[in-house]
């Protein structure tokens, strides 16, 4: 035993202000010479909850208690461990006898590119739209046609141009507080069926829409909760049946439902979350429709829910009413 009461040979722990600098580091480190622990850093310390007087000398398995870390260490490279719900992106690296293990959370910043993924999602799938009514515009003016139904068309190009131009300001300065206006829902119905026309003609269905009210709302979010519903009940709805977009008044709210005659789901709630479809869902898509409704209704205060409506599937939503038309 030397006057340190460690046995023989056993690596010193640093005098107080050594290597100082060590401890001021986010990143857990961890240094050891011949397999021996030889110092850790304060962030090792509340990571591992092995403070540096008792981590000194011993294995590094006894410290760091997880055979993948000690197989890193000694091999050197790169890894990313799930502990404890926290993302750790491990590091090994040795040069003759001494190596070094520094473990670095980057739970944030996963999730940062996780929340980067999904607003990246959401924003393609509301581009899908403008895009293709802007591309049946332009199709539409290659053949002639008398002044006023061209000029028609002119005006859809550039209204569905309009959103374009603010989706892309959201995508480059973030989203903005919403533009909500009053507006009766016959507007936001009559957009919609507008864009909806060669859907609804190859379906043949019969796309029905109910009493109108005064609402306050993105006129833009309204159309898009609108045309997700809809588009779903032409995909998912048997062919020469009716859709019909309800309408009711809720107290202040306005309740409106997307009604069709599919088969019934089983799961219906597990639609509203990202990035899921149903079983039976053909072709491809992004699983983001339902979500992107429940996301942009519950901005204005609403609801969004689906069921089964006797034999029918209702998509429903909820958003401020402002009084009776008239």
């Amino acid at each position: 035993m030397t006057v340190s009461g460690l046995p023989e040979g056993t690596p010193l722990p640093p005098t107080p202000g050594q290597d100082s600098w060590i401890d001021a580091l986010p990143q857990a480190v961890l240094l050891t010479e011949g397999g021996q622990v030889t110092r850790v850093n304060a962030a090792a310390v509340r990571l591992w909850g092995v403070p540096q007087d008792r981590a000194v000398g011993r294995p590094v398995l006894e410290v760091v208690r997880r055979h993948t870390l000690e197989t890193l260490l000694e091999r050197g490279g790169e890894l990313e461990l799930e502990v404890g719900g926290r993302t750790l992106r491990c590091t090994g690296t040795r040069t003759g006898g001494h190596a070094a293990l520094i473990v670095e959370d980057v739970t944030d910043h996963r999730r940062r590119e996780a929340e980067l993924r999904e607003a990246t999602a959401v924003l393609s799938h509301e581009f899908r739209t403008p895009v293709a009514a802007l591309r049946g515009v332009l199709e539409a003016l290659e053949y002639d046609m008398p002044q006023d139904l061209a000029q028609n068309f002119v005006r859809q190009g550039l209204q569905e141009t309009e959103r374009l131009a603010r989706l892309v300001e959201d995508l480059a300065v973030g989203f903005r507080p919403t533009r909500a206006r009053t507006l009766p829902l016959a507007e936001a119905f009559a957009r919609a069926e507008r864009l909806l026309a060669g859907e609804v003609t190859a379906k043949q269905v019969e796309l029905v829409f109910g009493q109108d009210h005064l609402v306050r709302a993105d006129p833009d979010k309204l159309l898009q909760v609108l045309l997700n519903l809809i588009e779903n009940a032409l995909k998912y709805g048997p062919a020469g049946q009716s859709i019909e977009v309800a309408t009711a008044a809720r107290g202040t709210w306005v309740e409106v439902s997307v009604l069709d005659r599919g088969q019934p789901i089983p799961d219906s709630e597990s639609l509203f979350r990202a990035h899921t479809r149903g079983k039976d869902a053909g072709g491809q898509g992004s699983g983001m429709g339902l979500y992107i409704v429940r996301s942009i209704v519950q901005g204005w205060g609403g609801q969004a829910w689906a069921e089964r409506q006797e034999e029918r599937n209702a998509f429903c939503f909820t958003l401020p009413g402002v009084g009776g038309l008239g």
